[in-house]
């Protein structure tokens, strides 16, 4: 199904601008919640300064496969799980089982990022935490102006994260050159980290959030696909800048003889970084990468669950609340969070192939992009990352899923 939009209505510079940002930061702080930065303080434990090269190479991933999916997104004015389904009738509840069961597994960890967040912050109780993230999640998408409250709760908290881990960077003094040399030269190659991060930053509902927001804002068609793109290489800019940031204030730590707690590794860089001041600064990038994680993955979530009934479009704020209530309800049973974030990642990065695979079958139909061509060298490049993806993904589960599931269970 088409989601009609009025030709006759110009949007203004303004609106248009505010809307690229909006999917822009919704796509990086989506990406950048509790497991993002688990994820980063872990994998540069391992891999020092090599781990350069990884967010290099997910960088480039990522960049084929959200640029490939936004442009189609926009050119057909259709969501993902409806371009999937014109692909291959029932191809697009297969897509939307998977990517909403991901994002459910992913909220479960932000919904306890926002709550242990509030606790190094606060001192409160984790869950009584967890509550008021929810809440507060819960009153942007019952507002009269929900999108809009959103994009600018995601513009400036992504700012906030941005500016207070670079100052814990600084404040771990890392070693800048033996980073920059590592980003293209390492000691050590890690597939199953740059299928983990990959699927971090855009698997799942992830790579769709900010494509399914410039959608819902207007900002479709082929007249609109240079602005489509520079927002999605944007999206990848801003999560890749606080990646970054973080791997190396984590290195600076790691590489001084500091061991990080396993049981919260990115609490421990900031506060051997900046003391007690720089754990208080961990409980406000942890509660801002929670509660705009939560918002993210509850809105793209429930824009695939569309698909199966039209009231849940009519009545997608409810539904969206909803999945924010069901996440918060859980977090108490779930344990292992550390692990739960690193498994949901690598699972997120083997949906990837399917997202992006449909994609690329459906940007070569004219009954589905009409007169539309895709650059070759999008197809080649979005091709590459589904194969790698997927080969990579399977290898991965196989190998490291069973060892996580018996840390959890």
């Amino acid at each position: 199904m088409k989601h009609d939009i009025d030709e006759r209505k110009q949007m203004t510079p303004k609106e248009r601008l505010s809307a690229m940002a909006g999917a822009a930061f919704l796509m990086a702080t989506s990406a950048v919640g509790p497991g993002f930065l688990t994820q980063t303080a872990v994998f540069t434990e391992t891999l020092l300064a090599s781990f350069a090269f990884v967010i290099l190479a997910s960088i480039i991933l990522d960049i084929g496969a959200q640029v490939n999916i936004w442009r189609i997104v926009a050119v057909t004015r259709m969501r993902g799980q409806e371009i999937a389904n014109a692909v291959f009738p029932g191809l697009g509840y297969v897509l939307a089982f998977f990517i909403v069961l991901g994002g459910l597994a992913f909220n479960i960890g932000n919904v306890a990022g926002g709550g242990l967040g509030v606790n190094a912050l606060l001192g409160f109780d984790p869950r009584v935490g967890a509550v008021m993230t929810g809440i507060i999640c819960i009153v942007i998408f019952l507002s009269r102006e929900a999108n809009v409250a959103m994009d600018k709760v995601v513009r400036y908290l992504g700012a906030l994260m941005i500016l207070l881990t670079a100052y814990v960077m600084i404040t771990s003094h890392p070693p800048y050159a033996e980073a920059a040399i590592r980003t293209f030269a390492p000691l050590e190659l890690d597939f199953f980290a740059i299928v983990t991060i990959v699927g971090g930053t855009v698997g799942g509902y992830i790579t769709f959030a900010g494509g399914h927001r410039l959608l819902d804002a207007g900002v479709s068609g082929q007249r609109n696909l240079g602005y489509v793109t520079n927002t999605a290489v944007t999206g990848i800019v801003v999560a890749s800048i606080m990646r970054f940031l973080l791997f190396l204030a984590v290195l600076g730590v790691v590489t001084a003889g500091f061991a990080l707690d396993p049981d919260n590794p990115t609490a421990s860089v900031f506060q051997i970084a900046a003391g007690e001041i720089g754990f208080r600064i961990f409980g406000l990038v942890l509660w801002a990468a929670g509660i705009t994680s939560v918002i993210g993955a509850a809105y793209t979530s429930v824009s695939f669950l569309t698909t199966f009934h039209p009231a849940i479009e009519r009545n997608k704020n409810w539904w969206t609340i909803g999945f924010i209530v069901f996440s918060t309800s859980v977090f108490s049973v779930i344990g292992q969070p550390v692990t739960l974030l690193i498994l949901a990642g690598a699972f997120n990065g083997l949906i990837l192939p399917l997202a992006l695979g449909c994609i690329l079958l459906a940007a070569h139909q004219s009954r589905i992009v009409g007169d539309y061509k895709h650059p070759v060298w999008l197809t080649v490049f979005g091709g590459l990352v589904v194969v790698l993806m997927a080969y990579f993904g399977v290898l991965t589960m196989i190998e490291s899923v069973p060892d996580l599931w018996n840390q959890m269970f």
